[in-house]
């Protein structure tokens, strides 16, 4: 049976045009079963509503559940670990920020996968903002009030992150190293912690996500100073860029799907396709709009590239200012 098996797979081969075929027809019946999402961090922060977000409009379309699943730990390294070892068919992806693509290669010595070597980027989800945000109960109510509060009190702010080297944690970092102030970093296993010790007072401060700040923000719970991109954003119209109090500051936080090396090309195409759907989705971009953020619809290749650009920006920050992780 195995012989026959064997050479009846030898005369499709055989067969022009067949290949190209079978990857259409496995590309159509993707998914058969439930896929994973892994998320790096704890449920209740910017990447797992952007990732529940996502997963909910790819089940719709595709007919089978997305599942997310946090797995914090290690600045996102154990769930982007567990996703560059999986089978690369499909079913299980990763939720991609920029500490798992861009940072981590840079910030730590040795790592158990290698971002290039194992994962390939499949689809842009949102970019958003991230907000300098504060205790109500801290005297600065501006940005620059908090540079010279700062400078007056070197050390005494506690700054509040989700993880060492995760977008927040790196974008408090460079305006540390441009402001030349002084602040503790706290880091926590996820969002969702952070904004509580904040909201408690055991922490002073948190380039937010705005997509994790923006219901505190409302209802005066958290007060913002300053959004991290060059421009205002629509959610928070009476919010300044930094960089208008720190010349050339800018970053922002960003989403993504990334699936193991290998995984079929016509899988990843699909994939890029049915979430650039849901990207030119209006009900969809209302919800990213609801979160501060703006839809970010690429092709793989141009994924790709964009990730490798942000890799060199933060290497650079990672060496001037001597972030090591723990």
């Amino acid at each position: 049976m195995q012989l026959h098996r064997r050479r009846f797979l030898r005369l499709l081969a055989g067969v022009p045009g067949l290949p190209a075929v079978m990857r259409s027809a496995r590309a159509q019946t993707y998914p058969s079963r439930p896929v994973r999402i892994m998320v790096g961090t704890a449920p209740g922060g910017g990447p797992d509503i952007v990732a529940r977000l996502i997963g909910q409009w790819l089940s719709d379309r595709l007919g089978q559940p997305f599942i997310v699943e946090n797995k914090p730990g290690g600045s996102t390294n154990l769930a982007t670990e567990e996703v560059a070892k999986a089978q690369p068919d499909g079913y299980t992806l990763l939720l991609l920020v920029p500490s798992n693509a861009a940072i981590n290669g840079s910030l730590y010595n040795k790592l158990n996968y290698d971002f290039a070597r194992d994962l390939t980027p499949v689809a842009g989800i949102s970019r958003e903002a991230e907000v300098l945000v504060v205790n109500p109960a801290f005297p600065a109510k501006t940005a620059l009030e908090f540079i010279n509060y700062a400078k007056a009190n070197p050390g005494k702010i506690n700054m509040a992150s989700p993880g060492i080297g995760t977008g927040p944690h790196m974008a408090g970092e460079l305006f540390k190293y441009m402001t030349g102030i002084e602040m503790t970093h706290v880091a926590y296993r996820g969002s969702a912690p952070a904004i509580t010790d904040l909201l408690g007072g055991q922490v002073q401060v948190y380039f937010a996500p705005l997509s994790t700040s923006i219901e505190y923000l409302k209802t005066s719970k958290l007060r913002a100073l300053g959004v991290t991109t060059a421009a205002r954003v629509a959610a928070l119209p009476d919010v300044p860029p930094l960089g208008d109090f720190v010349p050339g500051y800018e970053t922002s936080t960003w989403y993504g799907i990334g699936a193991p090396k290998k995984t079929p090309a016509e899988i990843v195409d699909r994939l890029n396709k049915e979430i650039n759907a849901g990207l030119a989705d209006p009900g969809m971009t209302a919800r990213l709009a609801a979160l501060g953020s703006s839809a970010f619809p690429v092709s793989p290749a141009e994924f790709g590239k964009f990730i490798a650009d942000e890799t060199e920006k933060w290497a650079k920050v990672i060496k001037f200012a001597r972030i090591e992780p723990d």
